[in-house]
């Protein structure tokens, strides 16, 4: 089963803070809705630049990607 990783950006002086408050959301969703997602994190690219991410089935991605609208998507390899 292929999974996908599910991407929101910040950028900005204080894109690492903006993307470690949006995992907090991220996991209430997961818990809200008792989803079986493990695989959650933040990366900072640069110091204005990071990321919030999710790692979700492929058969599971359509209804999360509606609700929460990430601003990107790739293959997950890890």
């Amino acid at each position: 089963m292929r999974r996908l990783k599910l991407i929101w950006d910040f950028k900005g002086s204080v894109s690492q803070k903006t993307a470690e408050h949006h995992l907090i959301h991220l996991k209430e969703y997961i818990a809200l809705k008792q989803l079986d997602i493990d695989i959650t994190g933040i990366e900072t690219i640069s110091d204005m630049h990071s990321l919030a991410y999710l790692v979700v089935d492929e058969s599971e991605m359509k209804p999360i990607r509606d609700a929460l609208k990430p601003h990107r998507g790739q293959l997950y390899l890890g």
